[in-house]
């Protein structure tokens, strides 16, 4: 049987599959009757053995000298260059590639050492597989605590970070280390005139000691909601309705400097706390709504009154100076004459009386 390799191939020839010897480029002819086989494979790149065990290759001096083989220790990886030009991150424990027609580079990366920053140039970071490395972001206002094997190691400010995930197990804790709300809605308290009524309250806080936080507090909202809440509780139970309804301001900072006391205790800063909402029962909704209209009222007709004695008065001021003025008196009747004029059509007047006196005697008829 004719065999022709090319070039840039080998060939395996074996008998009866026992490997002979390696055949380079050129024609070949081999009796199949006889048991040969020829098997072409590339000659660049990674080496295809056909199933021909290495070690068995590797005893040919012809494959030998042709073939680059690497081995990789369990602590560590291959980047794989390939005329200088990045070709490959390798994780097997044995890498064997042909050295003919390509100049092979092999770099090995130690692993051990969680952080990658010491060992792998940062190019390189993103090639490698997902699986042997942990990637941790910190975004602005944040901060991070990390672990290595659940042991703490220190204290990320803002940035990316990369650690092999190989000797330890890398985990990360990031804390917002902004200004923070928490509401606490719907709090049912009895007065101390035994009405119910429901409180609103915002409160503001910064974390400012997440390693204390980690170490003391677990679930920092919660806690925090429930020691809010005890303090409305304890405050609010003193005082009657009319009271609280009257210093709403007051509750707020009473709640907001109990909290600064307590706020080393859960590792925060308290920087706010009010009353948003105070909701009434529904039936003392309506008793205060028919007070509100009832003292609307009770305004309403004080001012009527008023405003009745000052008209009284402004006329009791006029009839003094109309009587103590003759001519003011006149003036004045001239007015209200004019007036009467306005509204009547024909007006006729006869001899021998003025025209004021007969004006006059119309009127008082």
């Amino acid at each position: 049987m004719k065999y022709i390799i090319k070039e840039n191939e080998c060939g395996y020839l074996c008998r009866n599959g026992v490997y002979q010897k390696l055949l380079t480029a050129g024609k070949y002819r081999y009796p199949a009757a006889l048991g040969y086989d020829v098997k072409t494979v590339p000659m660049t790149g990674y080496v295809k053995t056909c199933d021909i065990p290495v070690e068995l290759l590797m005893k040919h001096e012809d494959f030998a000298s042709r073939v680059m083989r690497v081995q990789i220790p369990d602590n560590c990886i291959a980047l794989h260059f390939v005329n200088d030009t990045y070709k490959a991150v390798l994780t097997d424990r044995e890498a064997l590639c042909w050295n003919v027609f390509e100049k092979n580079e092999f770099r090995l990366i130690d692993i051990t050492a969680p952080y990658m920053d010491d060992t792998l140039p940062k190019i390189y970071r993103d090639l490698m597989p997902s699986r042997l490395y942990k990637k941790i972001e910190i975004g602005e206002g944040e901060t991070g605590l990390l672990y290595f094997d659940n042991r703490f190691e220190k204290q990320l400010a803002t940035g990316t970070y990369y650690f092999w995930n190989y000797a330890a197990k890398v985990s990360c804790k990031i804390f917002n280390m902004k200004m923070q709300r928490l509401e606490i809605n719907g709090q049912e308290i009895l007065t101390a005139d035994k009405v119910g009524i429901r409180l609103n309250v915002i409160l503001s806080y910064r974390i400012t000691d997440p390693l204390k936080l980690v170490q003391k507090i677990d679930g920092l909202k919660d806690q925090l909601y429930t020691c809010a809440q005890l303090v409305m509780r304890e405050y609010i139970g003193r005082f009657r309705l009319d009271d609280l309804l009257a210093q709403k301001e007051e509750i707020g900072q009473y709640v907001f400097d109990r909290l600064k006391e307590v706020q080393e205790d859960y590792c925060v800063e308290i920087l706010q706390a009010g009353i948003k909402d105070i909701i009434l029962p529904g039936e003392i909704r309506d008793i205060m709504n028919t007070v509100l209209v009832a003292e609307k009222k009770a305004q309403a007709n004080v001012i009527t009154r008023r405003e009745e004695v000052a008209s009284t008065r402004s006329l009791l001021n006029t009839a003094r100076l109309m009587e103590e003025n003759k001519t003011l008196y006149q003036l004045k009747e001239l007015e209200y004459l004019e007036r009467i004029c306005d509204k009547v059509g024909t007006i006729s007047i006869t001899g021998g009386h003025g025209v004021l006196e007969q004006l006059k005697e119309l009127m008082s008829s």
